[in-house]
């Protein structure tokens, strides 16, 4: 599956990262253009509501006004000009003719600037720096140019990264320099970003073992056997291997991202408290990220043996690299707004759901948990099928079998390549179907997991 990196720039900035990104091969870009900087938070959230990402790249005005939406764990790539970029400006405007200094700069940061002067040999004191800021407005910045030319006795000119700023004191009387960062700096940046999404990936291949022990209870047989039957309808962990591991244990074999999405990125396991609950018994869990099978199981005992020797409910994960992560709670601390929504034994309207549309009960029962995490939110095939691990073109067959059923709606086109096909987007209707079978419209589905967000 091609990497995809969602890139943002001003519509003044398009044709320099298009450049930059044209020896780049093996990833898909898709744009988001801004003319005004109060425009940016919306278009990028409505970017992101129809698209899949793999990565995001921007400048520091871009990312500071989107941050907040972006899916967590997701790679970003944040733009920030270089002392290469600012010698590349001074270099033009030497070429025409107005030298070195006086000059007011913005954007860049402070020891880039320093490093330039002292390297050029420039006077200090003929130089007015202003490093970017997330509080700034382009009126502070377009205030401190005028202020720094009437400083100067009304000489020198302005490099600025701002294309805003630019436009406004594109009638004063004063030079003004582009301070964007060359194509060099902004393929460093998308190569940079693209190697670390092939990394994370690769690394999300890797083999891993989870190793999950009765630690409290009056009859460990018979809580071992509910543990096993618990995980094996647990839909998050439909793509793993499951096996009984001695007198009180479970092991659970699978790729490194089935067990991050399990436990939110290491941060919960709510499979914890769903065994406290159904089981009455205490659980430990442990996870063992290695280069085989026999050391994922090893490190993953481990840590299951570190998580027996706290007062309560938690896991580890060990990795051969020597990283540590725990305690990972069976819920955690903040107000109960996640919702991690699965079926534990699927139920009779499920099963009868699955049989309609020729599908199994435990992929009804993940598309249903799927369902739930969109929020109404449409998905194109290809999100669909990255969402369940499964290969593209299977994607495409279950959204066709998803229609003959009646579990999606056709929300038409998304276009995000000016010459590629428009990508087809469905909404999922399995929560809805689900709700009419039982006579209950409105209400919540049964038996969902309550578990909090990560503190």
């Amino acid at each position: 599956m091609a990497i995809v990196i969602g890139v943002v720039t001003h519509a003044a900035h398009g044709e320099l990262f298009r450049e930059a990104a044209s020896t780049l091969r093996g990833v898909d870009l898709e744009w988001v253009s801004y003319d005004h900087e109060e425009n940016v938070r919306d278009k990028v959230a409505e970017f992101l509501s129809t698209t899949r990402l793999d990565g995001f790249l921007a400048g520091p005005v871009p990312y500071t006004a989107s941050r907040e939406l972006l899916p967590p764990g997701l790679p970003v790539g944040v733009i920030r000009p270089s002392a290469l970029d600012l010698t590349m400006a001074l270099y033009r405007a030497q070429q025409q003719g107005w030298g070195g200094s006086p000059v007011s700069i913005d954007t860049f940061p402070a020891e880039a600037v320093d490093a330039v002067v002292a390297a050029l040999e420039l006077d200090p004191d003929q130089i007015a720096s202003l490093p970017y800021a997330p509080t700034q407005s382009v009126e502070d910045i377009v205030e401190f140019h005028r202020t720094a030319y009437r400083r100067f006795g009304d000489r020198g000119y302005v490099i600025s990264v701002r294309a805003a700023a630019r436009e406004q004191l594109a009638d004063d009387a004063i030079g003004i320099m582009s301070g964007m960062p060359v194509p060099a700096t902004i393929r460093t940046e998308l190569h940079e970003l693209a190697l670390r999404i092939e990394s994370d990936r690769a690394s999300a291949q890797r083999f891993a073992a989870g190793v999950f022990l009765i630690s409290q209870s009056a009859d460990e047989e018979r809580a071992r056997i509910g543990l096993m039957n618990l995980l094996l309808n647990t839909p998050e962990f439909a793509g793993a291997w499951i096996e009984d591991r001695g007198r009180r244990g479970v092991v659970v074999f699978a790729h490194k991202a089935l067990f991050e999405r399990v436990t939110r990125n290491w941060v919960a396991v709510p499979a914890l408290a769903e065994a406290g609950t159904a089981l009455g018994a205490q659980v430990s869990a442990g996870f063992g990220v290695g280069v085989s099978a026999r050391n994922c199981v090893l490190l993953a005992e481990q840590a299951a043996a570190r998580a027996e020797q706290e007062n309560e409910p938690c896991a580890y994960l060990i990795e051969d690299s020597g990283v540590i992560i725990g305690p990972m709670g069976p819920v955690t601390t903040n107000d109960r707004d996640a919702l991690s929504f699965s079926y534990r034994e699927h139920g009779e309207h499920v099963e009868q759901l699955a049989k309609s549309v020729g599908l199994s009960a435990a992929t009804v029962s993940r598309l249903a948990a799927l369902d739930h995490e969109l929020e109404g939110r449409a998905i194109s095939p290809g999100e669909l099928a990255d969402r369940l691990g499964i290969t593209d073109q299977s994607g495409r067959r279950l959204i066709r079998t998803l229609d003959a059923g009646g579990l999606v709606s056709d929300e038409g086109t998304a276009q995000h390549h000016p010459k590629g096909r428009p990508t087809r987007l469905y909404r999922l209707r399995i929560s809805q179907e689900l709700l009419v079978s039982r006579g209950q419209r409105g209400l919540a589905l049964p038996a969902p997991r309550h578990a909090p967000r990560a503190t």
